[in-house]
């Protein structure tokens, strides 16, 4: 009974074993399929790669040493985002030219003086490959690398290639309106928006295809699709592993987080996790007196798909290093039926109708003031905001150029 019991459980481990490594199967993702194509896209070819830590296949072998290894490639060049290829910038540190220890190639820095590639940095160079992890929000600044990319690569003759890689949000969820053009910058590059729903491949594919990239100059572009990616999947169930995309993205749902707090995070005198444990999870300050009522006002808006709880903690770095802050941490319950990107504005909401003699936006200074609008891609919203700090009055904003959008961008869609 003994050795039938054993052989039953033998057998059990095996299928689980099995059903986990078909699982990790799921999705390949745009490098894994240049390689099973044995590279025939860069053959022969001088190969420039933009890329950063979260360059890596299934098994977490680096694209830089990939390409580096595969006898087929010629890989010349390595471009710099922000936080450095081998992730070893913090956020908002200048990038700076170097030497990869790993490879000995030269590498360039696309965040520092220099954000779009030169004529310079591009001579002798066929070919421009990206591979970079994105998040899915607008201001997170690799899809910003991204265009300028195509822009210096349409300038100078060369081919682009993306290797495509999940939105980690899924393919489905589009908020916030577009960037208007006063408000372009690097955490806005594009009028798409605040959650654009497209991964980076069809994101290239729709810029270039509705010109608009500088002058609506359009570049050699050729996408290296994924296999196995449905739109509505979320990262968890591609089966692939999370690389940290940058310091305070942690883990695959941080992914979440991150536009649910982040354009509040741009003001000072507040708190969104970031020094402490929980980055983009937190909303908190020094004259929040008490959360459990804050906490309460909140959920009894009954957002869907969220909750909030009270807590009190301190940063262990920035600008509010040691401080003793209170607040509310959010916890997403539905990651499918949640809206993210309007969570903060209902914390603003809630802290208003509590200390309403507290105007955040009045304890900024001009330049975080800016950094909040361009983040926005407008300032209307905290003009609007601003008058009664009622999320009501900037929805129809907010909200107007979704549909729209989603219409123009269907065509570029590359996965069902």
């Amino acid at each position: 009974m003994k050795t039938r019991l054993l052989k039953i459980s033998n057998i059990m481990l095996v299928l689980v074993l099995f059903t986990g490594i078909m699982q990790a199967q799921k999705v390949e993702t745009g490098i894994v399929r240049l390689s099973k194509q044995s590279f025939k896209q860069l053959a022969g070819k001088r190969v420039g790669l933009i890329t950063n830590p979260t360059g890596v296949d299934a098994s977490l072998q680096s694209t830089i040493d990939i390409l580096h290894d595969a006898p087929q490639v010629q890989l010349v060049a390595l471009f710099s985002p922000e936080h450095g290829v081998r992730g070893d910038f913090s956020a908002g540190d200048k990038v700076t030219d170097a030497k990869d220890t790993r490879t000995g190639l030269p590498v360039y820095s696309l965040y520092g003086k220099t954000r779009k590639p030169t004529p310079e940095m591009l001579r002798g160079i066929d070919i421009l490959v990206y591979d970079i992890q994105d998040i899915g929000s607008r201001s997170y600044t690799y899809i910003s690398t991204l265009g300028l990319a195509m822009e210096a690569a349409a300038e100078n003759g060369i081919e682009l290639v993306v290797l495509d890689r999940p939105n980690p949000l899924g393919g489905k969820r589009m908020e916030g309106s577009l960037t208007e053009k006063d408000f372009t910058s690097f955490v806005s590059q594009f009028p798409i928006p605040y959650i654009h729903g497209l991964t980076c491949g069809e994101l290239a594919l729709f810029l270039n295809g509705e010109r608009l990239l500088a002058n609506g100059i359009q570049c050699n572009l050729t996408v290296i699709p994924m296999k196995g990616w449905k739109r509505k999947m979320l990262f968890q169930e591609t089966g692939l592993p999370w690389v940290l995309s940058s310091p305070h993205i942690p883990h695959a749902e941080s992914a979440f987080y991150y536009p649910a707090s982040g354009i509040l995070g741009e003001l000072s005198h507040v708190n969104i996790g970031v020094g402490y444990t929980l980055p983009f999870e937190l909303f908190g300050t020094t004259w929040i007196e008490d959360p459990e009522t804050l906490a309460n006002n909140l959920n009894a808006l009954k957002l869907e798909g969220v909750s909030f709880r009270p807590l009190h903690y301190k940063p262990y770095y920035g600008g509010l290093k040691d401080s003793l802050l209170a607040g509310v941490q959010l916890h997403i319950r539905d990651f499918e039926k949640v809206s993210l990107s309007i969570i903060q504005f209902y914390v603003m909401q809630e802290w208003h109708k509590m200390y309403p003699d507290r105007n955040i936006f009045d304890e900024n200074k001009a330049d975080r003031i800016s950094m909040f609008d361009k983040v926005c891609g407008t300032d209307q919203v905290r003009k609007l905001f601003s008058n009664r700090f009622r999320v009501e009055d900037i929805m129809d904003l907010w909200t107007k150029d979704v549909d729209s959008f989603y219409k123009k961008a269907k065509p570029y869609f590359l996965y069902k």
